[in-house]
């Protein structure tokens, strides 16, 4: 079993498949704190970002997939699926 988190190759290709390319580690590990955001307060705490999450945020923005700032947050309803599901397979099915 792996560890919690890992970008494995069923997470690679599900990324792919939902989101139409490939995503790195740094990537996966900003979805669950998004995933925080979306369901609690719905705004970034820029303390809380190194300059790689900076640059996965916007990436996410220039897609279209999130839009706001530190101030306030949306998401697509598409990105919240795809991401909820890229974390179920990286952190809670961890059965390979």
């Amino acid at each position: 079993m792996q560890k919690r988190g890992q970008l494995t190759e069923r997470v690679a290709v599900k990324a792919v498949e939902l989101l139409g390319r490939k995503i790195d580690v740094a990537e996966l590990r900003l979805m669950p704190y998004l995933q925080y955001v979306m369901m609690n307060e719905q705004r970034i705490e820029p303390v809380k970002c190194n300059q790689a999450d900076r640059d996965v945020l916007r990436r996410w923005r220039d897609e279209g997939r999130i839009e706001g700032d530190a101030s306030g947050l949306g998401i697509t309803k598409q990105f919240w699926d795809s991401i909820n599901e890229i974390l179920f397979l990286a952190y809670v099915d961890r059965d390979d």
